[in-house]
């Protein structure tokens, strides 16, 4: 019997069963972005479980033009981990590989939690670049979107405020409109587009309201932005320069106060996030990156704790899609 001053022994880590899957999606149509053309969504399924049967499930979503690891350094991690894992394996995941950071850690909070449906958001539904916009809106305005956002920086720039001037007479006054350059603007570009927003409500407090541009310069023109900021009433966003958790502290220290795009399946550790979101109090939009349910229920579990501005989720992008998950899935998987 050990003495009154002997150390208690800690007591073992659990471990958990570790497997994993990797699913390809096809895109309805091709998502064009500055940063090309995208035709199918890949993605890994991770599935934890504990010694009394409960699951947990996560999902590795990378972007690597957007500043996560790649699919292929993603799977390399996967393979190269033992088929019983502990916390200290998942919380050990270095930062370079953001996506899997967020795919385990999710995955080891899920242990046991209901996949209870979030229904309090306003959502903000995506629109084709292009002139497409102008048809798809209304099929999404019936099916309850009042928010939308609408790629520019992929024409040239007079197609585009064409088609922008088109855009926001067509839509209701009540809707909101968010413009994502993707970094593909110039600062001339960048200029003229946020003129041309100041102006349009000017001219018209009827006018449909431009809730911010996304993104207008490279990750790069960071202090360009910033200036940007200082001289127009519309709003900018931060999104690639903010895509991981350390990008986006790097630009809080640099004095970014505005608006920061959130895309929770690329940035890292929840819980890191949360602590980081808590502490400063960010005007945050959570936004999605073509992830399935598992990823977008934990990221929108983050933007529950965490939208202190209440913004709409960039999350309406099922019509992306021509195929939603059905109820077997993800146990069909394994």
């Amino acid at each position: 019997m050990p003495s009154p001053q002997s150390p208690v022994p800690n007591p073992p880590s659990p471990s958990y069963h570790f497997e994993f899957r990797t699913i390809t999606r096809k895109f309805a149509r091709s998502l064009v972005t500055s940063h090309g053309i995208w035709e199918t969504r890949e993605a890994i399924i991770l599935k934890l479980s504990d010694s009394t049967g409960k699951v947990g499930w996560g999902e590795i979503a990378p972007i690597s033009w957007f500043g996560s690891e790649t699919l292929e350094q993603a799977l390399d991690f996967c393979h190269q981990l033992p088929q019983e894992i502990t916390a200290a394996n998942i919380f050990s995941i270095p930062d370079n590989l953001p996506a899997c950071q967020f795919g385990f850690e999710s995955a080891l909070e899920g242990l046991g939690m209901r996949n209870c449906p979030m229904t309090n958001f306003q959502y903000s539904a995506l629109l084709p670049a292009g002139d497409t916009a102008l048809h798809q809106w209304q099929t999404l305005w019936q099916e309850g979107y009042r928010t939308f956002k609408w790629k520019i920086g992929v024409n040239h720039i007079s197609q585009e405020l064409q088609i922008f001037d088109l855009l926001t007479q067509a839509l209701p006054y009540t809707a909101k409109l968010r413009l994502d350059a993707n970094g593909g603007l110039n600062y001339e570009q960048a200029q003229l587009w946020l003129g041309t927003c100041d102006q349009l409500r000017k001219n018209s407090e009827s006018a449909v309201e431009i809730e911010f541009i996304e993104q207008p310069l490279p990750v790069a023109d960071f202090f360009g932005m910033l200036a940007l900021s200082q001289c127009y009433d519309t709003a900018i966003a931060l999104d690639e320069s903010v895509a991981t958790l350390q990008q986006l502290a790097a630009c809080y220290d640099k004095g970014w106060r505005g608006i920061f795009v959130i895309k929770p399946a690329i940035a890292g550790y929840p819980s890191r996030l949360r602590r980081f979101c808590q502490q400063h109090k960010i005007d945050a939009v959570f936004s999605s990156v073509f992830e399935t349910a598992i990823a977008r229920l934990a990221a929108l579990r983050l933007a529950a704790e965490l939208s202190y501005k209440n913004r709409a989720v960039g999350f309406g992008i099922n019509h992306f899609f021509t195929q939603a998950e059905d109820d077997t899935w993800p146990q069909s998987l394994f």
